[in-house]
C-alpha cells in the first residue's frame, strides 16, 4: 500500500495537459440557432469532447487574425491560472472575416496568423488550424479563398501545424444561407474532420460526436427549413446586388468627378 500510495502521490504532482484550447471568430465561439433540437456548439468544443478533454476557449465574434494576436492571445495570457500549462490541442481557426473583407492584405494575414501557430506551439502537443471553405460567402469573397487557404495550409507546414481542409465543406443542412457560419450539424460535421486528422497523427477519438446526439427529423420541419433557408438566401443575394451597385456607381462617380 506505501509503495501505490507513493506512485499515486508522484503522479498527481506531475503536471497534466489542460486539454484543448481554442481561438477563432464566430465558428469558434459557436452559439445560434437549434437544429432539430441540437444545440448550436463549438467545433472546437465538440472536438475536446469526442477526445475526452477539458476545453478552453477565446474566440470572439466577428475576430479576424489581427484580433487574434492583439487580444485573444493576451487574453489568454492573463486569464489562465496556470500560465506554464500545457495543453494536449491548441485549435485555430481564423480568415473567413479577414478575406471577405474589401482591405483583405493576405502579406499581413500570413504574418500574424504564423504568430498566432507560433503561440499554440509553444503551449500546445498539437497544433491544429483549417483551410475556409472555397464556396465561402454570400456574394461569394471568390478566388480569395483560394489564396488564403494557400496561406494557412504554407504556414502550418513551416510550424509543424495539422491542416484540416475545408475547401469542400458546403452542404444545405451544415452551412447557414450566409455560407459562412456552420449550422448545429455543420459545426460537429468540422470536428468528425478534426477528430479524423488527430486519430491519423496519433491522438485517438475516444467518442464520436454524432454519437452525442439524438434528433427526430419531419415532413413538416424540413418544408419549413427550406423554405427559411430560401427566403435568407434571397435576401442576402438581395443586398449583396445592392451593395455591388452601389459601389460600383460610387466609384464610377469618383473617376469621372
Amino acid at each position: 500500500m506505501h509503495n501505490l500510495g507513493a506512485i499515486q502521490s508522484a503522479a498527481m504532482s506531475q503536471p497534466a495537459n489542460l486539454g484543448v484550447l481554442a481561438f477563432g471568430d464566430s465558428i469558434t465561439n459557436g452559439g445560434g440557432e437549434l437544429q432539430w433540437g441540437v444545440a448550436l456548439q463549438s467545433w472546437a468544443l465538440w472536438t475536446a469532447r469526442g477526445l475526452g478533454l477539458p476545453y478552453t476557449g477565446y474566440a470572439v465574434d466577428g475576430a479576424r487574425v489581427a484580433d487574434v494576436v492583439s487580444a485573444q492571445i493576451p487574453a489568454f495570457e492573463a486569464r489562465a491560472a496556470r500560465r506554464d500549462a500545457r495543453y494536449d490541442v491548441g485549435c485555430l481557426y481564423i480568415g473567413v472575416n479577414d478575406v471577405r473583407g474589401l482591405d483583405w492584405d493576405p502579406a499581413a494575414f500570413a504574418a500574424a496568423f504564423t504568430e498566432a501557430l507560433r503561440h499554440l506551439g509553444a503551449r500546445c502537443e498539437r497544433t491544429l488550424t483549417m483551410t475556409a471553405p472555397l464556396a465561402l460567402g454570400l456574394p461569394p469573397a471568390g478566388p480569395k479563398v483560394a489564396d488564403l487557404n494557400a496561406i494557412i495550409r504554407e504556414a502550418a507546414a513551416r510550424e509543424g501545424a495539422l491542416v484540416v481542409g475545408l475547401d469542400d465543406f458546403g452542404a444545405r443542412n451544415q452551412v447557414m444561407a450566409d455560407r459562412v457560419h456552420p449550422t448545429a450539424f455543420g459545426q460537429i460535421a468540422i470536428a468528425r474532420r478534426a477528430l479524423a486528422v488527430l486519430a491519423d497523427d496519433g491522438l485517438p477519438t475516444r467518442t464520436d460526436p454524432a454519437a452525442m446526439i439524438s434528433y427526430r427529423t419531419t415532413r413538416w420541419g424540413r418544408l419549413r427549413g427550406d423554405a427559411t433557408f430560401a427566403y435568407r438566401d434571397l435576401k442576402l443575394r438581395t443586398r449583396g446586388l445592392v451593395f455591388r451597385v452601389g459601389y460600383r456607381l460610387r466609384h464610377r462617380g469618383e473617376r469621372t468627378g
